[in-house]
C-alpha cells in the first residue's frame, strides 16, 4: 500500500505534467477588410500568417481567431463582448474607440510588461507610433502599422499651367500662390471650373502649423493660440479663391483640382493596378509632403492601427507574447508592406532594402515616388493628437463651430477667443 507521502508526490507529479502540457487558448479579435477604408482583399493574410507562425513557435498556445466582422460593425460587436465580460484576450482597437476603451479600464496598461521584457526595445518603434497607443501617459496599446497624410498633386494640371511640382519643404505661401494661379474659369462661361485644392481643411492647417488644440491631459483648450488663429485665417483665405463655389472630391477625380490631401494608404492603393486605372487614369499625379505653416513642419496627423490586451485576460504573459509578435516581429512587419497599405512601425523595417522593393513592386515602371527616408521623416514629424476621455466629443463641438467661423468668414481671432472659453468650461465639467 502506498504511503500518504508517496501518494501526494504522485498526484503532484501528475498535476505538474498536465499543467505543463496543457494548451492555453487565446482569443484574438479582429475585423474583416482594411483598416484604411480602401478595398484590400489580402489584408487578413497578415493575421493569418502571424497566427500560424506564432502557434508553430509556441505549441502550447492556441489562437482562437474571431474575425469576419465588418469594420463598420466592429465597435458594436466589441462593446457587446465587453458588456458580457467576454472580450477577446487580444484585440484590434479602432482609433475612434481607443480613448473610451482606455478610459473605462478595458485595455490593460502595458508599461509593466514592456519594462520587464528584456527582449523588447520600444526604441525600435517610431516614437509617434508609440505615442499613438498612450492615454494620459501610460501605454495601453501598440501600433502595428501607421499612415501619415500626404498631398496628392495633379501633375497634368500643373504642367498645363507651367508650374513645377512643389518641393518637399514648400510653405503655405507657395501653396497659396499655386492655388491662386490655377483657380480660374477655363471655358469662358463666367464660372470658376478649375480649382487649387479640395480637402485641405482646418485640421491640416493647424497641424502643419505645429499646433496642438489641447494640453496632453485634456484639461485645457488652446484654440485661442496665435498659431491656431493663423491656421483658421489661412483656410478662410483659401476659401475666398473659390468665390463661394463648393469644390468636391469628384472635381479632383475629374482632373479639375490641383491638390488634395490623402493618407499614404490611398497613395499605395491608387498607384497599383487595377485601382490606378479605375481612379486616376485620366491624369498624371504624384504625392508630396503637405505645405508647412510659419510655425510648423510639412506633416499633419498620423493615423495608427492599434492592438491591445484586455485588462481581464487570464493569460497576461501569453497575451503579451502574442501582441509583441504581431507588432515587433520582423517578418510580420514586412507583411504590412506585402498585404496592407500601411507602413511598418519598426523604423528598421520601413528603411530596409526590402521595403524599397515592396514599395516599388506595383508602381509604374518600378519607380519609387516616395522614398523610405521621406516616409520616416513624415511619420516622425506628424502630429499624434492628445488622448483623453472627452477628446472626441470636444472635437465634434470644435468641428461645428469652426465650420461656422470659416464659412461665415468671421473674425477668427475674436471668434476663437470666445469659443476657447466655452470649450475650456466643457473640459472641466
Amino acid at each position: 500500500m502506498l504511503g500518504f507521502g508517496c501518494l501526494v508526490t504522485i498526484l503532484l507529479t501528475v498535476y505538474i505534467y498536465n499543467s505543463s502540457s496543457g494548451q492555453i487558448v487565446l482569443e484574438f479579435g479582429d475585423f474583416a477588410g482594411s483598416n484604411w477604408d480602401i478595398p484590400n482583399w489580402s489584408s487578413s493574410k497578415i493575421s493569418d500568417e502571424a497566427i500560424a507562425k506564432f502557434e508553430a513557435i509556441h505549441p502550447r498556445i492556441k489562437i482562437k481567431y474571431l474575425t469576419g466582422i465588418p469594420k463598420s460593425d466592429y465597435s458594436e460587436w466589441l462593446a457587446q463582448k465587453i458588456i458580457k465580460g467576454k472580450e477577446p484576450d487580444v484585440f484590434c482597437v479602432l482609433e475612434s474607440d481607443f480613448n473610451t476603451l482606455a478610459s473605462i479600464g478595458i485595455l490593460k496598461k502595458l508599461d509593466g510588461l514592456i519594462q520587464n521584457d528584456l527582449k523588447f526595445e520600444m526604441a525600435k518603434f517610431y516614437n509617434n507610433a508609440v505615442k499613438s497607443g498612450q492615454f494620459s501617459g501610460p501605454q495601453y496599446a501598440l501600433a502595428r502599422e501607421v499612415v501619415p497624410i500626404l498631398m496628392f498633386v495633379n501633375k497634368t494640371l500643373l504642367t498645363k499651367e507651367g508650374i513645377a511640382i512643389p518641393r518637399d519643404d514648400w510653405t503655405w505661401d507657395d501653396f497659396y500662390r499655386i492655388c491662386q494661379k490655377v483657380t480660374k474659369d477655363t471655358d469662358g462661361d463666367g464660372k470658376i471650373d478649375q480649382f487649387g485644392t479640395v480637402g485641405f481643411d482646418w485640421h491640416h492647417a493647424v497641424y502643419t502649423n505645429g499646433q496642438q488644440l489641447f494640453d496632453p491631459y485634456g484639461a485645457k483648450a488652446m484654440f485661442d493660440q496665435p498659431g491656431v488663429v493663423e491656421a483658421i485665417q489661412f483656410i478662410q483665405k483659401l476659401n475666398r479663391l473659390n468665390a463661394n463655389i463648393r469644390v468636391t472630391p469628384d472635381d479632383y477625380d475629374n482632373g479639375k483640382v490641383a491638390f488634395r490631401p490623402f493618407p499614404f494608404s490611398a497613395y499605395r492603393a491608387y498607384k497599383s493596378y487595377p485601382y490606378r486605372l479605375i481612379r486616376y487614369a485620366q491624369f498624371e499625379w504624384e504625392c508630396v509632403k503637405l505645405p508647412r505653416g510659419p510655425r510648423g513642419k510639412n506633416a499633419s496627423e498620423l493615423h495608427s492601427f492599434l492592438i491591445g490586451i484586455s485588462a481581464r485576460t487570464k493569460h497576461q504573459r501569453e497575451a503579451w507574447e502574442f501582441l509583441k509578435f504581431l507588432t515587433y516581429d520582423w517578418e510580420m512587419q514586412m507583411n504590412i508592406l506585402k498585404y496592407s497599405y500601411g507602413i511598418p512601425v519598426l523604423r528598421e523595417a520601413t528603411e530596409s532594402i526590402e521595403a524599397d522593393m515592396a514599395l516599388s513592386k506595383y508602381t509604374p515602371d518600378q519607380e519609387i515616388s516616395v522614398d523610405k527616408r521621406l516616409l520616416s521623416q513624415v511619420i516622425e514629424q506628424s502630429t499624434v493628437t492628445p488622448r483623453f476621455h472627452k477628446y472626441d466629443a470636444a472635437m465634434n463641438i470644435a468641428d461645428n463651430e469652426i465650420f461656422r467661423i470659416i464659412n461665415d468668414d468671421m473674425d477668427a481671432e475674436t471668434a476663437l477667443r470666445s469659443f476657447n472659453r466655452y470649450l475650456g468650461e466643457y473640459l472641466i465639467q
